[in-house]
């Protein structure tokens, strides 16, 4: 059975002990002595205060989700996604693996100095420590745990040591003399900043156990927090009895002046040891974790071996070699003051990463974002995002932008790999919030007519039945407009409802698998009829209804009276439309046709609709280079000039390219024939029959368009301009 453990042994422990660290006792003293008590001071707080939000908003999303192994990355990927869990987890992965070379090169250079009798390297030294806290590790998180609880109250023991010895050895002059900066040459504020950074970063300590604890929503804000405080003060206090017992050359000088310091500099060494043993146990323990967690995922194929784990607590072992082995890699190549700054910018793009979500999780008002943990606000998740960002910059823009470079390919890459994660992230919370302010923005700006752009309703049925007019729906709106592919089940909707919701996946598969801009609404109504007035009235919403519909012209005259009822509800309804009469269905509804797009005008009521739809099929790549010819037919040669010039403003108002033809013909249904007959598509005007006249309306439409093979008859609501 997986050992479970609890707020103080799980989180509040493996955070204190990773904070008061290597730095704390080997480099906190030269910081105080490089910039001064209130510049040290100043960054404690600094630090802390960054922490300390990124803190909020990891309780807020450890309280607002069902917690499993993985810490940070668990929480940033099921809130950005896979692609910004995906970076952030190689990354974090990186800085805790890279953490164990800093923490056993800080016990390397403690034990060398304490003991310089013994004529051994550092690296050896490095090396045999790394070795043990791997076979550490290796055992169990429960031995490892427990082993912490020791740890602490040596480290403990230390901390009363150096509080006993500066108290003996405080000076007010000496802390005068030691307030304001001593740079040495090449050192800055920043570089003491990015030098002291680390030691704050234990506070995912806890987080990246969160598999191994009993209730992560409870024990991770509470103990974190605590952590947090705890250690804040002891830094803080800590900073004034160094600058009050040593001056700043001293200070700069000794990297081990906390033994000197200390009552019982025993104690001291036993803490150094113990602190820099503890906080590599931590990050050897909650790296791997990171990874198998990552693995587990399968952002990455190639880590998927790292997804295993052994014995009764899944303990992730392989991912622990490899953790050891980059350790390791690092003792060999760096030095403590290298990998402290680097160490500095990879938690900085985790913590950051990890306001951000929070942030775009309050933001979007997701109704699933409902933390626990109240003391968190959007705001503060942003001021804590900001002020990683900002500190990155002022440590190193060059460094800063090489990690966000970086944190861009991989999440680009993993883009590119199009890896489908099984988990909802905030993106789709985010895009509803986007969708929900500007629908609501369009309500008010939409109508104009400088606005319009063609909002289809195609009653298509199934759509593989009339892919015609899918098809040419698609080429009418894309990246234009928006098109819904209407299909109609007639029956009562107790005994269709399974039909429909069949219909509704088979018509979202279809517009998937030809590539279409489109969504699928299926209807179910009595009669047809009903079934069309339902659609066109309550699809849709907002600004966003149709106010185009596209339907298919019938090929048989006995059909008359319905689809001319049709069209009469639907202009009574003021949506414009489109009806679609083709000879010959072609067997590739995506090829077409040669010859030109003839726009027969006849005036701007229908004209301006049939001339924007002939100009929005010359923008898709099927259309392409395709002439538009205007054309108008005219009793009399002795207007021919002066109509091509008419028609030639009205496209230049338009700014459409066109070719203007006057044609002069005593018989129009003749010349409309002869002229478009190798016409890829000719538009016709018209408008819906009066009652009672349905059959005429038919047989006389059906003579305008006569062998024409692609007909598409436009009745508009005018709605639209030209010269918008």
């Amino acid at each position: 059975m997986q050992v479970k453990f609890g707020t103080f042994g799980g989180v509040f422990t493996p955070c204190v002990l990773t904070i008061l660290g290597v730095i704390m006792f080997l480099r906190f003293g030269v910081v105080v002595g490089q910039a001064g008590v209130l510049f040290a001071l100043m960054i404690v707080v600094v630090s802390k205060v960054i922490t300390g939000l990124t803190t909020l908003s990891l309780s807020a999303i450890a309280t607002n989700t069902r917690v499993k192994g993985g810490g940070a990355y668990y929480f940033i990927s099921r809130s950005l996604g896979v692609e910004f869990g995906g970076a952030i987890g190689l990354v974090f992965f990186l800085a805790q693996a890279i953490s164990v070379a800093m923490y056993v090169i800080g016990f390397a250079e403690a034990f060398v100095g304490t003991f310089p009798s013994l004529d051994v390297s550092m690296t050896s030294v490095a090396t045999l420590v790394n070795l043990a806290v791997f076979v550490c590790v290796l055992i169990g998180a429960g031995w490892t745990i427990k082993l912490q609880y020791v740890i602490l109250a040596i480290l403990a023991a230390s901390i009363v040591s150096i509080a006993v010895g500066s108290s003996e050895s405080f000076s007010v002059a000496t802390l005068q003399a030691s307030l304001t900066p001593s740079f040495s040459s090449g050192e800055s504020l920043f570089t003491m900043f990015a030098l002291f950074f680390p030691a704050v970063t234990g506070i995912m300590a806890g987080a990246n156990m969160s598999g191994d604890l009993r209730d992560p929503a409870r024990s991770i804000p509470r103990g974190t927090l605590a952590a947090v405080l705890v250690t804040a003060v002891i830094y803080l206090v800590m900073a004034v009895m160094l600058g009050g017992s040593r001056l700043p050359e001293q200070l700069q000088a000794n990297s081990l002046i906390v033994s000197e310091i200390a009552a019982w500099p025993a104690l001291i060494t036993a803490g150094v040891f113990a602190a820099t043993l503890s906080s590599a146990l931590g990050s050897l323990m909650g790296a791997p974790r990171i990874l198998q967690a990552f693995a587990r995922d399968n952002v990455f194929h190639w880590l998927r071996p790292f997804a295993a784990g052994s014995g009764q607590g899944n303990e992730p072992r392989r991912a622990v070699i490899l953790t050891f082995i980059i350790a390791q890699v690092c003792i060999f190549l760096a030095d403590l003051n290298s990998i402290a700054p680097l160490i500095t910018m990879f938690f900085m793009i985790t913590y950051g990463s990890l306001n951000l979500a929070t942030f775009y999780e309050a933001i979007t008002k997701n109704p699933s974002y409902r933390p626990r943990f109240r003391y968190c606000h959007w705001s503060t998740s942003l001021a804590g995002a900001i002020g990683c960002l900002a500190v990155m910059f002022l440590i190193d823009w060059r460094w800063a932008l090489a990690s966000i470079g970086a944190m861009v390919l991989l999440h680009q890459y993993i883009t590119n790999k199009e890896v489908a994660a099984r988990w909802g992230d905030l993106r789709s919370g985010l895009l509803f919030e986007r969708t929900r302010r500007n629908l609501l923005r369009l309500e008010e700006e939409m109508y104009h007519p400088k606005n319009w752009r063609p909002i289809i309703l195609a009653l298509s049925g199934a759509g593989w039945d009339r892919p015609q007019l899918a098809v040419y729906g698609h080429w009418f709106t894309s990246g234009h407009g928006i098109l819904t592919l209407g299909q109609i089940i007639q029956g009562e909707i107790e005994n269709r409802l399974e039909r429909r919701t069949a219909q509704e996946r088979l018509l979202h598969e279809f517009i998937r698998k030809e590539g279409l801009e489109a969504f699928p609404a299926v209807c179910v109504a009595p009669y047809l009829s009903d079934g069309i007035e339902s659609l066109v009235q309550c699809q849709g919403l907002g600004a966003l209804r149709a106010n185009t519909v596209m339907i298919g012209w019938p090929s048989e005259v006995k059909r008359a009276d319905a689809f001319g009822a049709t069209l009469r509800t639907i202009a009574r309804l003021e949506r414009s439309i489109i009806a679609v009469r083709f000879q010959n269905e072609s067997p590739d509804p995506w090829m077409a046709p040669s010859g030109t797009i003839d726009v027969w005008w006849r005036g701007r009521q229908n004209g301006t609709l049939m001339l924007l739809l002939a100009h929005l099929l010359t923008t898709t790549p099927e259309w392409r280079n395709r002439t538009i010819r205007l054309m108008r037919v005219i009793e009399k040669e002795a207007g021919r000039a002066e109509v091509e010039r008419h028609l030639r403003e009205l496209a230049e108002e338009a700014r459409i390219s066109v070719t203007p033809h006057a044609i002069v013909s005593e018989k129009p249904l003749q010349a409309i024939r002869e002229t478009s007959r190798q016409a890829a598509l000719v538009l016709l005007g018209f408008e819906a029959p009066e009652e009672g006249s349905e059959q005429e309306f038919y047989e006389r439409m059906e003579k305008w368009s006569g062998e024409l093979e692609r007909v598409v008859f436009v009745d508009s609501v005018d709605n639209m301009s030209l010269d918008s």
